[in-house]
């Protein structure tokens, strides 16, 4: 005869067993929250950048998507707070973020047109609102399936976000320090999608013993992850062949190499975060655009004795690589050790000097080198560095340099615009050097808009460039004339132009050149080839 002398121990253990299930899901999902939005930067941002107002979209996105899926998921644990619906919604949550890859161009091809801030926001929201709205209901179902066998509520609560803000920290540290560096963005998406549907699938399987939920297993599986691993090329309406070459996704943005060729020439490009770096004539390995030239041949004219070089921010190496070719030791700083290896590994960039992989700010107040020339070009146009422009970072660089030695800077700038931030970073620069000139990188016959500014500073009395090293055979011919035109000719803000000195306390470069990024983001999505810019791999 059946006896049930065995069944409070085994419901005891079950109820043990699926505690630490539970416990295990919050874990799981905190986690997975946290991957999708660090993730979401490097979705948009070869789009919409990754400015601030990038950041405040994602960020902003995030928070009301969790705030709906906690408001209703906690009516919905009230009504139907059942593991078997906790589980369902963590399924359809995963399958939505499957679809990321498989979706995420038709998005942002949509949102382009409604601009950088609009843009961004309902691109942000159309790709990961519904599957973090899906997992902000997992707690409250959480709370509502563990307290009906625990006395004490508020322990079971605060231990379950507990757990839940553990697996967040674990989610952001993974994703920024490992997952970003080893693996595609779309196959990151697809290890999420991947993880949720495994845990919903494990609880119908392994507690519910719903055998033919084993076919899901399978059906998630096979789901496609979005993009192919072949490298695009496409027919541009120039018709040049655009190619993709080369694409790592770093700890600090999204690099890719891009070849434009046709019949006449044969360029090269670096991208981050959709952004030009750096551009070559890859017969010749010479550089095509005019900044680099008054980074380099200028300061080079002011000052023909110099012996060494500090290049702060890499890119695709033009500049160092034309410092070392006349013999002067070029010492690079770049947060970006990807950076290095992209340099050298398709724009044939070799220093004779040291590679410093670590924040500039950092190596500045460190070193004690001394430096005939350092070149600030850390600016992707898309985020000036406001702590390298700061009075208290130009006071480091002055530090650095020897006494005939100069700053060379560049950066973005409409100069069609007020640019009172443009302006106020040449004031700051007045505050530390006796000589600060701006030159345009663009020839005179060009209309003001989106371009380069050179920045020349140094201390003691005004020089005059010598004449016998500003060589034109020297420059790329693409950009030899407008170069030439234009290095003797200053920029000159307005009278009216407002200005203030930039502090360490006070830096709002990413609020007010807002309208700067806008037209260059603008300006990238109108001549760029949108299947190559939105390729994560």
């Amino acid at each position: 005869m059946h006896t049930n002398a065995d069944t409070p121990k085994t419901t005891e253990s079950h109820s043990r067993f699926m505690l630490l299930f539970l416990l295990f899901t919050a874990l799981v999902c905190g986690a997975m929250i946290m991957v999708v939005e660090v993730l979401g930067s490097r979705v948009i941002g070869p789009f919409f950048g990754v400015s601030l107002f990038v950041w405040t979209s994602l960020i902003t996105v995030t928070l009301v998507a969790l705030a709906l899926g906690y408001a209703i998921g906690g009516r919905f644990a009230d009504r139907r707070g059942t593991a078997d619906y906790l589980y369902g919604i963590i399924l359809l949550a995963g399958l939505a973020v499957l679809l990321i890859p498989v979706y995420k161009m038709a998005v942002l091809k949509l949102c382009v047109p409604l601009g950088l801030r609009l843009g961004a926001f309902v691109s942000a929201s159309l790709l990961f609102g519904p599957s973090l709205f899906l997992l902000g209901c997992v707690s409250p179902l959480l709370v509502k399936i563990a307290v009906r066998e625990m006395k004490n509520i508020g322990r079971t609560v605060g231990g379950f976000y507990a757990i839940s803000t553990i697996g967040s920290v674990i989610g952001t540290v993974v994703t920024g320090f490992v997952l970003i560096a080893y693996l595609g963005v779309n196959s990151i998406f697809h290890l999420v999608g991947l993880s949720l549907c495994l845990l919903a699938l494990g609880y119908f399987i392994l507690i519910r013993r719903a055998w033919w939920m084993t076919l899901g297993l399978i059906v998630v599986f096979l789901f496609p992850s979005g993009q192919p691993g072949v490298l695009p090329s496409v027919q541009s309406a120039y018709g040049q062949q655009v190619s993709l070459i080369a694409h790592h996704d770093s700890y600090y943005g999204s690099l890719k190499v891009i070849d434009y060729q046709d019949q006449r020439v044969h360029n090269r490009d670096m991208l981050i975060d959709g952004l030009m770096q750096g551009s070559i004539d890859v017969v010749s390995g010479e550089s095509i655009e005019a900044f680099s030239y008054f980074m380099t041949l200028l300061p080079y004219a002011l000052n023909p004795d110099m012996d060494n070089a500090l290049v702060i921010g890499l890119g695709a190496g033009l500049v160092p690589n034309w410092l070392e070719k006349r013999g002067i030791q070029t010492d690079a700083v770049d947060i970006d050790p990807a950076v290095f290896d992209f340099a050298e590994r398709y724009f044939n960039v070799r220093l004779s000097g040291r590679k410093v992989k670590q924040d500039a700010r950092y190596f500045l107040q460190n070193s004690l080198d001394v430096y005939d020339l350092v070149v600030l070009d850390a600016f992707t146009g898309d985020s000036t560095p406001g702590h390298l422009v700061s009075l208290e970072a130009l006071q480091l660089v002055e530090k650095r340099l020897s006494d005939q030695g100069i700053l060379a800077v560049n950066l973005i700038i409409d100069s069609s615009a007020n640019n009172y931030m443009a302006a106020s970073v040449v004031k700051t620069l007045e505050q530390v050097f006796d000589q600060v000139q701006a030159f345009r990188t663009v020839g005179p016959q060009q209309s003001p808009g989106i371009e380069n500014l050179a920045l020349i500073a140094y201390r003691g009395e005004e020089r005059i460039p010598d004449e016998s090293y500003l060589n034109p055979n020297s420059i790329a011919h693409q950009v030899r004339r407008q170069v030439m035109d234009n290095i003797y000719r200053r920029f000159e803000f307005p009278d009216d132009t407002a200005a203030i000195i930039l502090t360490d306390d006070y830096n709002p470069l990413d609020v007010f050149d807002i309208a700067t990024r806008e037209e260059l983001r603008r300006r990238i999505l109108e001549h760029s080839e949108w299947d190559i810019l939105g390729y994560s791999g």
